[in-house]
């Protein structure tokens, strides 16, 4: 294998710069527990403030801030209404049943976008005999339909309808930044409707750990709760929010440039014999696309690329996943795309 893997299986793959390391090894610390540790309540009060929610919460991973928004929201034996390919539902553990005993109501929908008449239409009616419709939740940006960005129209028509029926809405922000630079939105504007929402640190903002979990002060206290019940109290943790600090300053704007390179990767491959993929999708930083013409699997293609310096995120369907991130380089993609030729046209 080449000395240097170019990782593009996911965002996740980002490395702590040497400034980002050193800004986190200067933090001043306390007891988080306490909320003595001053450089935690920055990093929280920077959120808050980012959402113009009342109150946020540092957490050790995106998935405890939904399993914990999820919570808050809803009591056992409650519905919850989201996109079929949204992360909670496919790549939590079974969290939603298993910790807040939710079921889900699962929307389709055109790369992970519903609409307010669909929400609607899943609503539970009011007997006995029905899992209780309760919480609302949007994926922004989309995972699995490639890094597209919500409307912020549609967003407001799918809380009037919550609303109109009682139900609290959630935002899992896992790249909600990269739908911030995209967009040119505020993540205030995109967050507005929302009771609960969080963004994640260690994807695109490039930390080590942790995501910040924001809403009201009376859900902000019940979510501390439970992130003691969940295992997610800490203590001296202004180490690894300091990244946090120092990522929302510095690493927001430049994600352009991640779109930038998901769409010149995207263009590259259409290129390729055997791959396809609708280069007019590719909103940030999410690129997803099919190999089915090839003969082969994304498991197949991702090993043949992997063994020539460049990774990707490949199962043993016709589908394959690129994300680019800030550890990724123009140069990078370019090479990426010979080594994706090489590997398809000579196998």
């Amino acid at each position: 294998m080449p000395d240097k893997l170019i990782d593009l299986s996911s965002d996740t793959a980002t490395k702590p710069s040497r400034e980002m390391r050193a800004f986190m090894a200067e933090a001043e610390v306390g007891d988080e527990q306490r909320r003595e540790d001053p450089t935690v309540n920055l990093l929280q009060e920077m959120v808050a403030e980012m959402f113009g929610m009342e109150e946020a919460l540092f957490l050790p991973s995106g998935t405890m801030c939904n399993a914990i928004a999820i919570k808050v929201h809803t009591r056992m034996g409650d519905e919850m209404i989201l996109h079929r390919d949204a992360h909670p539902y496919t790549s939590e553990g079974g969290g939603p049943a298993a910790l807040a005993g939710v079921s889900s109501a699962l929307l389709d929908g055109d790369r992970g976008i519903f609409t307010a008449e669909q929400v609607r239409a899943a609503i539970s009616p009011e007997n006995p005999h029905s899992a209780r419709s309760r919480l609302v939740s949007i994926e922004n940006t989309t995972n699995a339909g490639t890094g597209k960005v919500w409307p912020l129209e549609q967003i407001r028509e799918i809380a009037a309808v919550a609303r109109e029926h009682g139900l609290k809405l959630h935002m899992d922000g896992a790249r909600l930044m990269n739908a911030v630079v995209a967009s040119g939105i505020p993540a205030k504007d995109f967050v507005a409707e929302m009771d609960t929402a969080w963004v994640d640190l260690s994807k695109g903002l490039g930390c080590p750990v942790g995501g910040v979990l924001a809403g009201s002060h009376e859900d902000m206290a019940l979510a501390r709760r439970y992130k003691h019940l969940y295992g997610g109290a800490m203590r001296q943790a202004g180490i690894i929010a300091a990244a946090g600090v120092y990522a929302l300053r510095h690493n927001v704007e430049r994600m352009a440039e991640d779109h930038a390179n998901a769409k010149l990767l995207a263009q590259g491959l259409a290129e390729i014999p055997g791959i396809q993929i609708n280069v007019d999708d590719i909103e940030t930083n999410i690129v997803h696309f099919d190999v089915s013409e090839t003969g082969r699997s994304g498991a197949e293609i991702n090993d043949a690329i992997t063994s020539r310096g460049a990774r990707m995120g490949g199962g043993s369907g016709p589908r394959m996943r690129a994300v680019t991130h800030l550890d990724i380089s123009r140069a990078d993609i370019e090479r990426t795309v010979k080594i994706m030729r090489d590997a398809v046209v000579n196998a």
